[in-house]
């Protein structure tokens, strides 16, 4: 790497570096992270199947909204990315009631300030995806938030903007990935500001980290369903009594190699690239 390249930052998964004034280097770990804390096990290749799967959508999306990617590095984890001014909320889309969403609803009966009707199974499609913004926390949980609250954060006239981008992006997707065997659950998305102040999509995009993936052909609402995200290694700590709280357990190999399965597939399905070209040449993803 660069010696110019200056270490600005570390996430849960990722490690941000500055390489100029206007550019960002964006590098995909291994790591892994359930309930927000990042386990001391990685998955191999994971931050590959993050970095092909999000430039791939990017390349695919710019006729939605403008998006971050300046150009894929060779190692297939490192992406070069516009600097933002990084908005402080997460654009969460949900087209079907599972997760948090879920909860809440049994809660109170509704998602997010949205009502829904009375008596929906968990998992089940809602009858249009609905935007339900969330807080960034910079410790513990993330929060959902109605549109009032999210207008305490960011300006309306943003706000509607990454609305109806998060909104075309979803619906864009789902149906791409619905014909290749996926049911896109719910997606986050994450939006930053341009120097001339426009919305620009950053981050990742719908990858099994920021999305709930599920098989199409084994879908059926009445209850949590099998996926091709992490929900394989997050069910895996659950079943142990841990606390959710750091230090995170250790993963089984078997629980490595069947949650690395899982990215991949996702991968494989969604591209029609075998993970193997990508390995071998990144590139094969903006085509």
């Amino acid at each position: 790497m660069p010696e110019a390249v200056v270490h600005v930052a570390s996430g849960k998964v990722r490690e941000l570096f500055a390489l100029d004034d206007e550019r960002l280097l964006l590098v995909a770990s291994d790591r892994i992270s359930t309930f927000d804390v990042v386990l001391p096990t990685e998955i191999p290749d994971k931050g590959r199947v993050l970095t092909g799967l999000s430039a791939w959508w990017f390349a695919r999306t710019s006729h939605i909204c403008p998006n971050h990617l300046a150009a894929l590095r060779e190692d297939g984890r490192s992406t070069e990315c516009r600097r933002l001014e990084m908005l402080p909320i997460e654009c969460v889309v949900r087209g079907y009631l599972s997760g948090s969403g879920w909860k809440d609803y049994r809660a109170t009966g509704a998602v997010c300030g949205h009502q829904l009707r009375q008596g929906m199974r968990e998992s089940e499609r809602l009858p249009e995806p609905l935007f339900t913004p969330s807080t960034k926390a910079i410790t513990g949980h993330d929060e959902n938030i109605d549109r009032a609250r999210a207008l305490e954060l960011v300006d309306a006239g943003h706000f509607d903007t990454v609305e109806r981008y998060s909104l075309e992006l979803y619906r864009f997707a789902s149906e791409y990935a619905r014909e290749r065997g996926i049911v896109i659950a719910d997606t986050k998305f994450e939006f930053g500001l341009d120097d001339d102040g426009n919305a620009v999509l950053a981050d990742e995009a719908l990858t099994p980290d920021s999305s709930r993936f599920w098989p199409l052909d084994v879908y059926e609402p009445g209850g949590p369903q099998p996926s091709f995200d992490k929900q394989f290694a997050r069910d895996y700590c659950e079943s142990l009594g841990w606390e959710k709280t750091a230090p995170g357990p250790n993963l089984p190999d078997d629980i490595v190699a069947g949650t690395r399965a899982r990215y991949v597939e996702a991968f494989e399905r969604l591209t029609g690239i075998p993970f193997d070209e990508y390995l071998y040449r990144p590139e094969v993803v903006l085509g």
